[in-house]
């Protein structure tokens, strides 16, 4: 993921891009110690994360979430801890309270690649998820899902483009999952309910595909379709 960080800090650059070079999935484009100038370079520079202090003096980082909305995702690194439920009802990922470990930072991160975000608790429907496969992480839009595979300890995520194979149990990728989208129906598959074209004799059709109804899952199922 694309990130900056903005604190006016100079130390607190050192120490976070020390954190973020140590990350496979993580690429530093620039650090600011001005928040408007870094602010400009949301757009230009395609950002996709923002490590951002609070208590700034030209603009502090609440107004800054403010104003940048759902632009790009947001990790709060300050010494105050009093601004923690501020920043969440800006839905930061997470609030990293000064002097920051590493492993702490890492832990924030991992929140991201693995869609584990404060919105989630607060039931916020995300539209993407991202997913680790063999050296890349690839995000993938909730609404190009058409089933997903369990496949021992991996799973294959059938997208209307792609197939993407990643290390993951059916467990966790149903937690993911939003429930009102996504149901189970075998102990090997999830479906997206919106892609279903028929079912037949217990089997679910999507894209020319039959997947099984597994007899644990088919009275969830049938009174989901029932809308129960």
């Amino acid at each position: 993921m694309r990130c900056i960080i903005v604190d006016d800090e100079p130390l607190a650059h050192d120490i976070l891009s020390d954190y973020v070079s140590k990350l496979n999935n993580l690429e530093l484009i620039n650090t600011y110690t001005n928040p408007i100038e870094a602010f400009s370079s949301i757009e230009r520079d395609k950002i996709e994360l923002v490590f951002l202090d609070v208590q700034m003096p030209e603009l502090t980082g609440i107004q800054f979430m403010k104003l940048l909305g759902n632009k790009a995702k947001v990790i709060l690194t300050t010494a105050y801890p009093e601004y923690a439920i501020e920043g969440y009802d800006h839905n930061v990922v997470d609030y990293l309270l000064k002097p920051i470990s590493f492993e702490r930072f890492q832990k924030a991160c991992d929140k991201i690649i693995n869609n584990v975000t404060i919105v989630d608790e607060y039931n916020v429907e995300l539209d993407h998820i991202f997913i680790k496969s063999e050296h890349r992480i690839v995000r993938i839009d909730l609404s190009s899902i058409l089933y997903i595979e369990g496949l021992k300890d991996y799973i294959s995520i059938y997208t209307n483009k792609e197939r993407v194979l990643t290390l993951m149990n059916m467990k966790k990728v149903e937690e993911l999952l939003p429930s009102k989208r996504f149901i189970r129906v075998h102990k090997s598959y999830i479906v997206s309910l919106e892609k279903i074209s028929s079912i037949e004799k217990n089997r679910i059709y999507i894209n020319g595909q039959g997947i099984p109804i597994g007899d644990t899952y088919k009275d969830e199922f049938y009174m989901r379709l029932e809308g129960k």
